[in-house]
């Protein structure tokens, strides 16, 4: 399945339609928007009804509410939200949370719980995308200053998914790689297209 990943729109329509002529050219059949297409939830037009053409999966981050996710379900009938949740396409399970913790690493970590709950009814399958706002902790973008998860680090080590997909650290956009067998893709207002 060839995948296009985004996060971190924030309301910039220019970079939405680069996207879909992406999204066309290169044949994507599934989309994957890791949160913050806006500016906390204002000016929500023709950021997600144009890269809705194909099936697409979304979570909600710290510029968007669970309820404009959920307003954008209602009006875009391919687009499905996997905050908290997981969903399956043939024998890839992908599951997520866009709940943040900025980089705080407390033992009791929501996000982990969520993803932990998500990740339960795709347990079973070999290839696995987990999808996140924030990127893990000990990862690359701790050397640009910027703290990451603990809690998602921890569903990586747990989980062992194929790929990870985060964004919110914009200086990290198009960053990619390894923690443990999981590769981490930081796709914060740099579209990245991957095959699994």
């Amino acid at each position: 399945m060839k995948i296009l990943a985004i996060a971190d729109i924030h309301g910039d329509t220019g970079l939405v339609k680069k996207i879909e002529k992406l999204i066309d050219k290169e044949k994507i059949e599934l989309v994957i928007l890791a949160g913050d297409q806006t500016w906390f939830s204002q000016n929500t037009k023709n950021l997600v009804g144009p890269l809705t053409k194909k099936r697409a999966l979304i979570i909600p981050s710290n510029h968007e509410s669970e309820e404009t996710i959920e307003m954008w379900e209602k009006m875009y009938p391919n687009l499905k939200s996997v905050h908290k949740k997981s969903h399956q396409e043939g024998d890839i399970g992908f599951f997520g949370s866009g709940t943040l913790e900025w980089g705080m690493k407390n033992k009791k970590s929501p996000v982990y719980e969520e993803l932990k709950k998500a990740h339960e009814k795709i347990k079973h399958l070999k290839k696995k995308v987990m999808i996140t706002h924030e990127p893990p902790s000990e990862s690359l973008i701790e050397l640009l200053g910027f703290p990451g998860t603990y809690g998602i680090k921890k569903a990586i080590e747990r989980f062992k998914p194929n790929f990870l997909i985060c964004g919110h650290i914009h200086e990290g956009g198009g960053l990619i790689e390894k923690i443990g067998e999981t590769t981490v893709m930081n796709v914060a207002r740099t579209p990245l297209i991957f095959e699994i």
